[in-house]
């Protein structure tokens, strides 16, 4: 057996706060109005030269320097998003780039918020196969970037981050104990984001067909809050008993940070203490995928996970799905010197470079060479493979 644990951990906010009060200057609601209603303080916004993939790149670097394992021994890179910067290439491929994980396989994962304990799931059931040893499972979003800023009831919710989990095997049993991953496509009208490279048909006018005229978040919210306090008890109590494990075996539970009210209607439901599940919501708003790395590393900071401890990662969104996780914490992060630290902004650095080289090496091939498949030849072959008109219709007839 091998086992997928955690061994490292890092996460990234953009600079800029947005407060409820900067909201009331933006769309009608006060600070008041969204505190109690969702637990939401502020939440961070993207600067203008950030991305996607930017934001993914500064928690994963973090990851793997608390992890202290170099980009090159990476095997597969997951990025879980719902706000990849292009359709293709994916966020996960311009990852593996920036990192230089020259020997990573590397794809998006598209589950909306439940997305980065989907991809954790699948990287480790990929290390317990033995087909990979390192895994880099990332959740990044600039959700700013598809959000209607005059519709209060989702405006206000979301906010730009990226979190990481890096995973490695080991004989030792632990890590990654079990998961659930479930979803009902029948609510896919109850939280949506149209494609963002989705253009109306010119005979059809500028409506698309599921009736929206923008490309932003569309949310009904009292639908997906009574969706969410029943998903988040039942699935977590199916993955513990995947676990063979029961909720006093539980030390704490980080669940998708999307509204207070709806973690303490799903503690009622569960029979125990809010205390129990750690939450961010106020500082980071709702990141999406990002969500539970983002708080995994705030509960790390905070002391709330100790040697031992079993917890688990329930997420859910659109899709609609819903996913959980049980991990036991055996994490004793390796000391880092400076100079691997050094060692390690320097392989950033030359990754740049190799792209770039790699770039030019590629038009100047282009410019020496021409076309690797030239006119002519493509004549000649055509000749070759042009039956005699008598030739075909006995074919044809056969």
């Amino acid at each position: 057996m091998r086992y997928a644990h955690i061994v490292g951990w890092g996460c990234y906010l953009p600079e800029h706060v947005l407060t409820n009060d900067d909201l009331a200057n933006i769309v009608e609601t006060s600070h008041e109005w969204i505190y109690t209603r969702t637990g939401i303080r502020e939440r961070r916004i993207a600067a203008d030269k950030e991305s996607t993939a930017t934001l993914a790149f500064e928690a994963a670097a973090r990851a793997l320097a608390i992890a202290n394992i170099p980009s090159p021994k990476v095997d597969l890179i997951i990025v879980a998003t719902s706000t990849p910067e292009y359709i293709f290439p994916s966020t996960a491929s311009q990852l593996q780039d920036y990192l230089g994980a020259t020997r990573a396989g590397a794809f998006d994962l598209s589950a909306a918020c439940s997305g980065f304990v989907y991809g954790l799931s699948m990287a480790a059931n990929a290390i317990a196969s033995g087909s990979i040893d390192v895994a880099l499972v990332v959740g990044a979003e600039t959700m700013s970037r598809v959000l209607d800023w005059q519709d209060r009831g989702t405006c206000i919710l979301f906010g730009d981050g990226a979190g990481a989990v890096v995973l490695r095997g080991s004989d030792v049993p632990g890590g990654v104990l079990a998961s659930t991953l479930r979803s009902d496509g029948s609510g896919s009208n109850l939280l949506s984001l149209p494609n963002l490279s989705r253009n109306p048909v010119p005979i059809y006018g500028t409506t698309y067909a599921n009736g929206h005229h923008k490309q932003t978040v569309h949310m009904n919210g009292r639908q997906v809050f009574r969706f969410a306090t029943k998903v988040i008890s039942d699935s977590i109590e199916d993955v513990l008993e995947k676990a063979n494990l029961s909720m006093d075996d539980v030390s704490l539970i980080i669940p998708h940070q999307a509204n207070v009210r709806i973690v303490e209607t799903a503690a009622k439901r569960l029979n125990v203490s809010v205390e129990r599940f750690f939450l961010n919501v106020d500082r980071a708003g709702n990141t999406s995928a990002a969500s539970i790395p983002i708080a995994l590393c705030d509960a790390i900071q905070n002391g709330r996970l100790q040697r031992d401890d079993h917890i688990v990662f329930v997420g859910f969104g659109g899709g609609l799905t819903w996913a959980s996780a049980v991990i036991k914490w055996d994490v004793t992060p390796p000391e880092v010197t400076a100079l691997r630290r050094n060692l390690r902004r320097a392989r950033y650095v030359f990754a740049r470079a190799r792209t770039r080289i790699l770039r030019l090496g590629r038009q100047f091939v282009a410019w020496v060479g021409g076309s690797p498949t030239p006119e002519a030849r493509l004549k000649d072959a055509d000749k070759k493979t042009t039956l005699p008109k008598s030739k075909i219709d006995d074919d044809h007839e056969s």
